[in-house]
Protein backbone atom coordinates (compact mmCIF):
# COMPACT_ATOMS: atom_id res chain seq x y z
CA UNK A 1 0.00 0.00 0.00
CA UNK A 2 1.32 3.43 -0.87
CA UNK A 3 0.19 7.01 -1.23
CA UNK A 4 -0.26 9.19 -4.27
CA UNK A 5 0.86 12.70 -3.23
CA UNK A 6 -0.55 14.20 -6.45
CA UNK A 7 0.18 17.85 -7.20
CA UNK A 8 3.57 18.27 -5.57
CA UNK A 9 6.95 19.56 -6.72
CA UNK A 10 8.75 16.30 -6.14
CA UNK A 11 8.65 12.64 -6.96
CA UNK A 12 7.69 10.47 -4.04
CA UNK A 13 9.78 7.31 -3.83
CA UNK A 14 7.88 4.17 -2.89
CA UNK A 15 9.67 1.05 -1.70
CA UNK A 16 8.45 -2.52 -1.40
CA UNK A 17 9.98 -4.32 1.57
CA UNK A 18 10.87 -7.98 1.31
CA UNK A 19 12.02 -9.68 4.48
CA UNK A 20 14.08 -12.85 4.72
CA UNK A 21 15.16 -13.33 8.30
CA UNK A 22 16.72 -10.10 9.47
CA UNK A 23 17.75 -9.01 5.97
CA UNK A 24 15.57 -6.32 4.43
CA UNK A 25 15.79 -5.67 0.71
CA UNK A 26 14.25 -2.60 -0.84
CA UNK A 27 13.03 -2.44 -4.41
CA UNK A 28 11.18 0.08 -6.52
CA UNK A 29 7.47 -0.28 -7.16
CA UNK A 30 6.72 -1.37 -10.73
CA UNK A 31 6.89 1.13 -13.59
CA UNK A 32 3.13 1.48 -13.80
CA UNK A 33 3.01 2.73 -10.22
CA UNK A 34 6.00 5.00 -10.68
CA UNK A 35 4.36 6.54 -13.74
CA UNK A 36 1.27 7.32 -11.72
CA UNK A 37 3.41 9.28 -9.30
CA UNK A 38 4.93 11.66 -11.85
CA UNK A 39 4.47 15.29 -10.84
CA UNK A 40 1.64 17.16 -12.44
CA UNK A 41 2.19 20.59 -10.92
CA UNK A 42 3.48 22.42 -7.87
CA UNK A 43 1.90 22.36 -4.47
CA UNK A 44 1.22 25.57 -2.57
CA UNK A 45 3.40 24.38 0.29
CA UNK A 46 6.74 22.67 0.13
CA UNK A 47 6.78 19.21 1.68
CA UNK A 48 9.10 18.11 4.44
CA UNK A 49 9.97 14.44 4.14
CA UNK A 50 11.85 11.96 6.27
CA UNK A 51 12.60 8.26 5.90
CA UNK A 52 13.49 6.23 8.96
CA UNK A 53 13.95 2.56 9.74
CA UNK A 54 12.14 1.60 12.91
CA UNK A 55 9.94 -1.19 14.22
CA UNK A 56 11.46 -3.52 11.63
CA UNK A 57 10.19 -1.50 8.67
CA UNK A 58 10.96 1.49 6.47
CA UNK A 59 8.78 4.46 7.34
CA UNK A 60 8.22 7.30 4.87
CA UNK A 61 6.93 10.50 6.47
CA UNK A 62 5.78 13.64 4.65
CA UNK A 63 4.18 16.74 6.19
CA UNK A 64 3.46 20.35 5.25
CA UNK A 65 3.59 23.61 7.17
CA UNK A 66 5.91 25.77 9.23
CA UNK A 67 6.42 23.16 11.97
CA UNK A 68 6.50 20.09 9.74
CA UNK A 69 10.23 19.43 9.97
CA UNK A 70 10.25 19.61 13.76
CA UNK A 71 7.17 17.38 13.92
CA UNK A 72 8.74 14.70 11.74
CA UNK A 73 11.87 14.70 13.88
CA UNK A 74 9.71 14.26 16.97
CA UNK A 75 7.91 11.35 15.28
CA UNK A 76 11.25 9.73 14.47
CA UNK A 77 12.27 9.83 18.10
CA UNK A 78 8.91 8.47 19.22
CA UNK A 79 9.08 5.55 16.76
CA UNK A 80 12.49 4.55 18.08
CA UNK A 81 11.21 4.78 21.65
CA UNK A 82 8.26 2.51 20.85
CA UNK A 83 10.54 -0.02 19.21
CA UNK A 84 12.72 -0.23 22.31
CA UNK A 85 9.63 -0.74 24.49
CA UNK A 86 7.57 -3.09 22.36
CA UNK A 87 9.85 -5.24 20.20
CA UNK A 88 9.65 -8.95 20.94
CA UNK A 89 13.21 -9.43 19.62
CA UNK A 90 14.98 -6.72 21.68
CA UNK A 91 16.15 -8.39 24.92
CA UNK A 92 15.60 -5.33 27.13
CA UNK A 93 12.15 -4.41 25.84
CA UNK A 94 9.14 -4.56 28.12
CA UNK A 95 7.68 -7.36 26.00
CA UNK A 96 10.82 -9.48 26.23
CA UNK A 97 10.82 -9.03 30.01
CA UNK A 98 7.17 -10.10 30.16
CA UNK A 99 7.93 -13.19 28.07
CA UNK A 100 10.75 -14.23 30.39
CA UNK A 101 8.91 -13.51 33.66
CA UNK A 102 8.04 -17.20 34.15
CA UNK A 103 4.51 -16.57 35.34
CA UNK A 104 5.29 -13.62 37.60
CA UNK A 105 3.52 -10.25 37.28
CA UNK A 106 5.62 -7.54 35.68
CA UNK A 107 5.14 -3.78 35.61
CA UNK A 108 5.08 -2.47 32.04
CA UNK A 109 5.19 0.94 30.38
CA UNK A 110 2.01 2.84 29.62
CA UNK A 111 2.36 2.20 25.87
CA UNK A 112 2.43 -1.56 26.37
CA UNK A 113 -0.50 -1.32 28.80
CA UNK A 114 -2.59 0.55 26.24
CA UNK A 115 -1.84 -1.88 23.43
CA UNK A 116 -2.39 -5.02 25.48
CA UNK A 117 -5.66 -3.67 26.87
CA UNK A 118 -7.00 -2.93 23.38
CA UNK A 119 -5.66 -6.24 22.07
CA UNK A 120 -7.60 -8.18 24.68
CA UNK A 121 -10.77 -6.22 23.89
CA UNK A 122 -10.48 -6.94 20.17
CA UNK A 123 -9.63 -10.57 20.85
CA UNK A 124 -12.88 -10.93 22.77
CA UNK A 125 -14.86 -9.08 20.09
CA UNK A 126 -13.44 -11.25 17.27
CA UNK A 127 -13.74 -14.57 19.15
CA UNK A 128 -9.97 -15.00 19.21
CA UNK A 129 -9.21 -14.22 15.56
CA UNK A 130 -6.67 -11.82 17.06
CA UNK A 131 -4.50 -13.39 19.75
CA UNK A 132 -1.24 -11.82 20.98
CA UNK A 133 -0.21 -15.13 22.64
CA UNK A 134 0.28 -16.87 19.28
CA UNK A 135 3.93 -15.75 19.17
CA UNK A 136 5.51 -19.17 19.97
CA UNK A 137 3.66 -20.66 17.01
CA UNK A 138 4.74 -17.84 14.67
CA UNK A 139 8.34 -18.33 15.82
CA UNK A 140 8.13 -22.09 15.23
CA UNK A 141 7.28 -21.39 11.60
CA UNK A 142 10.41 -19.20 11.41
CA UNK A 143 8.68 -15.95 10.57
CA UNK A 144 10.58 -14.08 13.30
CA UNK A 145 13.91 -15.86 12.82
CA UNK A 146 14.11 -16.29 9.06
CA UNK A 147 14.65 -20.03 9.53
CA UNK A 148 11.43 -21.10 7.84
CA UNK A 149 10.05 -24.57 8.41
CA UNK A 150 6.76 -26.44 8.68
CA UNK A 151 6.22 -27.56 12.30
CA UNK A 152 4.86 -31.05 12.86
CA UNK A 153 1.24 -31.46 14.00
CA UNK A 154 2.47 -32.69 17.40
CA UNK A 155 4.70 -29.64 17.83
CA UNK A 156 1.88 -27.29 16.91
CA UNK A 157 -0.50 -29.03 19.30
CA UNK A 158 1.99 -28.59 22.14
CA UNK A 159 2.60 -24.94 21.32
CA UNK A 160 -1.12 -24.20 21.00
CA UNK A 161 -1.63 -25.61 24.48
CA UNK A 162 0.38 -22.61 25.70
CA UNK A 163 -1.67 -19.95 23.92
CA UNK A 164 -4.93 -18.18 24.60
CA UNK A 165 -5.57 -14.49 25.13
CA UNK A 166 -7.94 -15.34 27.99
CA UNK A 167 -4.92 -16.25 30.12
CA UNK A 168 -3.35 -12.78 29.91
CA UNK A 169 -3.96 -10.75 33.07
CA UNK A 170 -3.58 -6.97 32.96
CA UNK A 171 -4.07 -5.17 36.24
CA UNK A 172 -2.70 -2.10 37.95
CA UNK A 173 -0.08 -1.42 35.29
CA UNK A 174 1.34 -4.94 35.36
CA UNK A 175 0.80 -7.96 33.14
CA UNK A 176 0.94 -11.62 34.08
CA UNK A 177 1.33 -14.53 31.69
CA UNK A 178 1.17 -18.20 32.64
CA UNK A 179 4.59 -19.84 32.65
CA UNK A 180 5.55 -20.82 29.11
CA UNK A 181 3.32 -18.24 27.45
CA UNK A 182 4.72 -15.44 25.28
CA UNK A 183 3.14 -12.43 23.62
CA UNK A 184 3.87 -10.38 20.53
CA UNK A 185 2.22 -7.01 19.83
CA UNK A 186 3.18 -6.98 16.15
CA UNK A 187 -0.43 -7.01 14.97
CA UNK A 188 -1.14 -3.72 16.76
CA UNK A 189 2.16 -1.92 17.37
CA UNK A 190 2.43 -0.08 14.05
CA UNK A 191 -1.19 0.96 14.32
CA UNK A 192 -0.55 2.37 17.78
CA UNK A 193 2.59 4.04 16.45
CA UNK A 194 0.43 5.68 13.78
CA UNK A 195 -1.92 7.03 16.43
CA UNK A 196 1.09 8.46 18.29
CA UNK A 197 2.52 9.99 15.11
CA UNK A 198 -0.80 11.59 14.19
CA UNK A 199 -1.02 13.04 17.68
CA UNK A 200 2.43 14.57 17.35
CA UNK A 201 1.52 16.24 14.06
CA UNK A 202 -1.52 17.79 15.69
CA UNK A 203 0.55 18.97 18.66
CA UNK A 204 2.77 20.80 16.18
CA UNK A 205 -0.28 22.25 14.37
CA UNK A 206 0.47 20.30 11.21
CA UNK A 207 -2.81 19.81 9.38
CA UNK A 208 -1.59 18.12 6.19
CA UNK A 209 0.61 15.06 5.90
CA UNK A 210 0.90 11.46 4.80
CA UNK A 211 2.69 8.85 6.89
CA UNK A 212 3.52 5.40 5.55
CA UNK A 213 4.59 3.23 8.47
CA UNK A 214 5.55 0.19 6.47
CA UNK A 215 2.15 -0.25 4.82
CA UNK A 216 0.11 1.34 7.60
CA UNK A 217 -0.86 4.65 6.04
CA UNK A 218 -2.04 7.63 8.04
CA UNK A 219 -3.62 10.47 6.07
CA UNK A 220 -3.56 13.70 8.05
CA UNK A 221 -6.10 16.23 6.83
CA UNK A 222 -6.16 16.66 3.06
CA UNK A 223 -3.49 17.46 0.52
CA UNK A 224 -2.37 21.11 0.52
CA UNK A 225 -4.68 21.82 -2.42
CA UNK A 226 -7.67 20.62 -0.37
CA UNK A 227 -8.21 17.36 -2.25
CA UNK A 228 -8.20 14.02 -0.42
CA UNK A 229 -5.16 11.80 -0.27
CA UNK A 230 -5.11 8.84 -2.64
CA UNK A 231 -3.96 5.54 -1.16
CA UNK A 232 -3.17 2.68 -3.52
CA UNK A 233 -3.89 -0.86 -2.35
CA UNK A 234 -1.59 -3.62 -3.56
CA UNK A 235 -2.93 -6.47 -5.67
CA UNK A 236 -2.47 -9.65 -3.60
CA UNK A 237 -1.80 -11.62 -6.78
CA UNK A 238 1.02 -9.26 -7.72
CA UNK A 239 2.16 -6.89 -4.98
CA UNK A 240 4.17 -4.91 -7.54
CA UNK A 241 0.85 -3.79 -9.04
CA UNK A 242 -2.08 -2.12 -7.37
CA UNK A 243 -5.68 -3.22 -7.04
CA UNK A 244 -7.23 0.21 -6.80
CA UNK A 245 -7.16 3.57 -5.07
CA UNK A 246 -8.93 4.69 -1.89
CA UNK A 247 -9.38 8.37 -1.11
CA UNK A 248 -8.83 9.30 2.54
CA UNK A 249 -8.79 12.30 4.87
CA UNK A 250 -7.87 12.14 8.56
CA UNK A 251 -7.94 8.34 8.43
CA UNK A 252 -5.80 5.27 8.65
CA UNK A 253 -5.65 2.77 5.79
CA UNK A 254 -4.13 -0.57 6.82
CA UNK A 255 -3.81 -3.75 4.78
CA UNK A 256 -2.93 -7.30 5.79
CA UNK A 257 -2.30 -9.83 3.04
CA UNK A 258 -1.17 -13.38 2.60
CA UNK A 259 1.39 -12.16 0.04
CA UNK A 260 3.43 -10.09 2.49
CA UNK A 261 5.80 -12.57 4.16
CA UNK A 262 5.88 -16.05 2.69
CA UNK A 263 8.12 -19.01 2.07
CA UNK A 264 7.89 -22.10 -0.10
CA UNK A 265 8.53 -25.30 1.85
CA UNK A 266 9.99 -28.60 0.69
CA UNK A 267 6.45 -29.84 0.06
CA UNK A 268 6.13 -27.21 -2.68
CA UNK A 269 3.45 -25.27 -0.84
CA UNK A 270 3.75 -21.57 -0.04
CA UNK A 271 3.04 -20.57 3.56
CA UNK A 272 2.33 -17.02 4.77
CA UNK A 273 2.87 -15.41 8.18
CA UNK A 274 -0.70 -14.69 9.29
CA UNK A 275 -1.38 -17.60 11.62
CA UNK A 276 -4.88 -18.72 12.55
CA UNK A 277 -4.81 -18.99 16.37
CA UNK A 278 -7.38 -21.80 16.22
CA UNK A 279 -5.21 -24.12 14.11
CA UNK A 280 -1.61 -22.94 14.34
CA UNK A 281 -1.41 -22.94 10.54
CA UNK A 282 -1.40 -19.98 8.15
CA UNK A 283 -4.95 -18.78 7.59
CA UNK A 284 -6.65 -20.45 4.63
CA UNK A 285 -10.27 -19.41 4.29
CA UNK A 286 -10.67 -17.91 0.85
CA UNK A 287 -9.60 -14.36 1.76
CA UNK A 288 -6.20 -13.21 0.49
CA UNK A 289 -6.10 -9.60 1.73
CA UNK A 290 -8.06 -7.20 3.93
CA UNK A 291 -7.86 -3.41 4.07
CA UNK A 292 -9.40 -1.53 7.00
CA UNK A 293 -10.10 2.22 6.91
CA UNK A 294 -10.93 4.11 10.08
CA UNK A 295 -10.07 6.79 12.62
CA UNK A 296 -8.02 4.59 14.97
CA UNK A 297 -4.67 3.26 13.83
CA UNK A 298 -4.47 0.53 16.44
CA UNK A 299 -7.98 -0.69 15.62
CA UNK A 300 -7.35 -0.69 11.86
CA UNK A 301 -4.10 -2.61 12.34
CA UNK A 302 -5.65 -5.22 14.61
CA UNK A 303 -8.80 -5.66 12.54
CA UNK A 304 -6.93 -6.06 9.25
CA UNK A 305 -5.33 -9.18 10.72
CA UNK A 306 -8.40 -10.40 12.60
CA UNK A 307 -10.72 -10.05 9.60
CA UNK A 308 -8.31 -11.90 7.33
CA UNK A 309 -8.22 -14.75 9.84
CA UNK A 310 -12.00 -14.60 10.24
CA UNK A 311 -12.77 -15.16 6.57
CA UNK A 312 -15.41 -13.58 4.35
CA UNK A 313 -18.62 -14.49 6.18
CA UNK A 314 -17.40 -13.81 9.71
CA UNK A 315 -15.67 -10.58 8.65
CA UNK A 316 -18.80 -9.23 6.99
CA UNK A 317 -20.92 -10.21 9.98
CA UNK A 318 -18.44 -8.50 12.32
CA UNK A 319 -18.66 -5.27 10.32
CA UNK A 320 -22.45 -5.41 10.32
CA UNK A 321 -22.53 -5.94 14.07
CA UNK A 322 -19.83 -3.52 15.19
CA UNK A 323 -19.41 -0.92 12.42
CA UNK A 324 -17.19 2.09 13.03
CA UNK A 325 -14.80 1.24 10.20
CA UNK A 326 -14.75 0.55 6.47
CA UNK A 327 -13.42 -2.65 4.93
CA UNK A 328 -12.18 -4.05 1.64
CA UNK A 329 -11.73 -7.80 1.25
CA UNK A 330 -10.03 -9.55 -1.65
CA UNK A 331 -11.02 -13.17 -2.10
CA UNK A 332 -8.99 -16.01 -3.53
CA UNK A 333 -11.56 -16.42 -6.31
CA UNK A 334 -10.98 -12.90 -7.59
CA UNK A 335 -13.71 -10.78 -6.00
CA UNK A 336 -13.28 -7.41 -4.27
CA UNK A 337 -15.82 -6.82 -1.48
CA UNK A 338 -16.39 -3.28 -0.18
CA UNK A 339 -18.44 -1.82 2.64
CA UNK A 340 -20.88 0.84 1.38
CA UNK A 341 -18.81 3.68 2.85
CA UNK A 342 -15.93 2.79 0.52
CA UNK A 343 -17.99 2.18 -2.60
CA UNK A 344 -17.72 5.80 -3.81
CA UNK A 345 -14.17 6.24 -2.53
CA UNK A 346 -12.58 3.26 -4.26
CA UNK A 347 -11.43 3.37 -7.87
CA UNK A 348 -10.72 -0.11 -9.19
CA UNK A 349 -7.64 -0.68 -11.36
CA UNK A 350 -8.35 -4.34 -11.99
CA UNK A 351 -10.73 -6.55 -13.93
CA UNK A 352 -11.94 -8.23 -10.71
CA UNK A 353 -15.61 -8.07 -9.80
CA UNK A 354 -16.20 -5.30 -7.24
CA UNK A 355 -19.16 -6.01 -4.95
CA UNK A 356 -20.65 -3.82 -2.21
CA UNK A 357 -21.32 -5.68 1.02
CA UNK A 358 -24.96 -5.48 2.07
CA UNK A 359 -25.89 -3.96 5.43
Amino acid sequence: MFDFPGDECYNKRIDDINQKGTTMKLRKIAAVSAAALMLTGCAAQEPHSLEIYAMNTLMSLTAYGDNAEEALNAISGRMNELEQELSVTIPDSDISHVNSADGQPLQICSDAQTIISRALEISRETDGALDITIYPVVRAWGFTTGEHRVPSPDELAELLSRTGYESVELSGGSVTLPAGYEIDLGALAKGYAGDCAAGILREYNVSSGILNLGGNVCAIGSKPDGSPWKIAVADPDDSMQYLGIITAQDEFVVTSGKYERCFTADDGKTYHHIIDPATGYPSENGVSAVTIVGKSGIECDALSTAMLVSGEERACDFWREHGGFEMLLVTDDGRVLLTPGLAERFTSKTARDVITISN
